[in-house]
């Protein structure tokens, strides 16, 4: 019950903080939130577009799972999503025209998952072999990967006649992924994808050695050498199991059945940074990734009607999901203390 009371307490805190700003900026707060709710899940087409949203979000909050369970911080993640979207498209290039779209899809996503599993085995021998911490190491990678996407767009994969960062020329559409009619709801499958994604990393880390190895390496890296735990392979193992789901958030941000189906300078828009707190909120609970995730992407989805009907700058949304951020982590730090001293 005082767990449910803390959270109570934390949405209230951050719907408090959240009008304060609006008031601030001369905006209803009571508007603003039912144009977020109703943005959000008003009809079966905006609650659709949240789906897609949250299905990045689920895969890369997946990945980083593994690595945050070995004490690793994989910031090189948003890398990841951009590599494994540009492997993705490089596969459906390719193939597009060869043999049955299905086919291409599959292979793609292979792709995706492979690019994002290199991008980020490289983050982490520089981390085994090299010496570079994975925070240093992953935030050049990142800048490598957004900047090799910005080549591709503008060089070789350039849209005939047109030197433009708008994108790729957009793929058939039978080359989408299919979304699944429930009700009025189409889900895209890729949600489903991640859904088993969380799901599995979620028993592979509580049910498997690996998991015990990884844990075992983040609780003390010292002591699990000393129990005999192969550190260095286990740790890129971990490595490339997050590569591989983030690059699979990038094959859906150019597949998906609601993406824009191009490659595009800032395909991951801070995806892999935005699932980087959503795992840290959910203190690597699964089940809480899952439904944080679902809560930024019904915000950020929701917040784009206030430009439109209330006139407010787009980057509002930023400014209320930081504060769900802040209100989070200050009732973490709160329920620590007092769940300590009550017990």
């Amino acid at each position: 019950m005082r767990r449910l009371g803390f959270a109570a307490a934390g949405l209230a805190a951050t719907a408090l903080a959240g009008a304060a700003v609006l008031r601030i900026v001369s905006a209803s707060p009571a508007q603003a939130y039912s144009l977020i709710l109703a943005g959000a899940v008003g009809s079966p087409e905006r609650a659709t577009f949240v789906l897609a949203a949250w299905a990045p979000l689920l895969l890369a909050a997946a990945g980083l799972l593994v690595t945050f369970a070995a004490g690793l911080w994989n910031i090189g993640i948003e890398g990841q999503v951009i590599f494994g979207a540009v492997c993705a498209t490089g596969a459906l290039r390719a193939l597009e025209h060869l043999g049955p779209p299905w086919l291409a899809l599959v292979s793609a996503g292979l792709a995706g998952a492979a690019g994002g599993a290199l991008w980020a085995l490289l983050a982490g021998a520089l981390r085994a072999y090299g010496r570079v911490n994975e925070i240093f190491g992953g935030l050049g990678l990142n800048f490598i990967a957004g900047s090799l996407t910005v080549y591709l767009v503008l060089g070789p994969w350039a849209r005939p006649g047109i030197a433009s960062t708008s994108g790729t020329l957009p793929f058939d559409p039978a080359l989408w992924l299919p979304a699944l009619r429930v009700s009025r709801v189409a889900v895209p499958i890729e949600v489903l994808l991640g859904l088993a994604a969380i799901g599995a990393v979620s028993a592979a880390l509580r049910g498997t050695y690996f998991g015990l190895y990884l844990t075992a390496i983040g609780h003390s890296l010292r002591a699990a050498q000393l129990r005999g735990i192969a550190t260095t392979r286990e740790t890129l193992r971990a490595f490339a199991l997050c590569g591989a789901l983030a690059g699979l958030a990038g094959f859906a941000l150019v597949a998906g059945a609601y993406s824009r189906h191009q490659l595009f300078p800032l395909i991951s828009a801070g995806n892999g940074y935005l699932a980087i707190l959503v795992v840290l909120l959910a203190g690597q609970h699964a089940v809480a990734c899952a439904a944080i995730a679902a809560a930024f992407a019904a915000i950020s989805m929701g917040s784009l009607q206030l430009p439109l009907a209330m006139q407010l700058d787009s980057s509002m949304g930023g400014v209320l999901q930081g504060l769900l951020v802040l209100c989070v982590i200050l009732l973490r730090g709160f329920q620590t203390r007092f769940l300590r001293e009550g017990t």
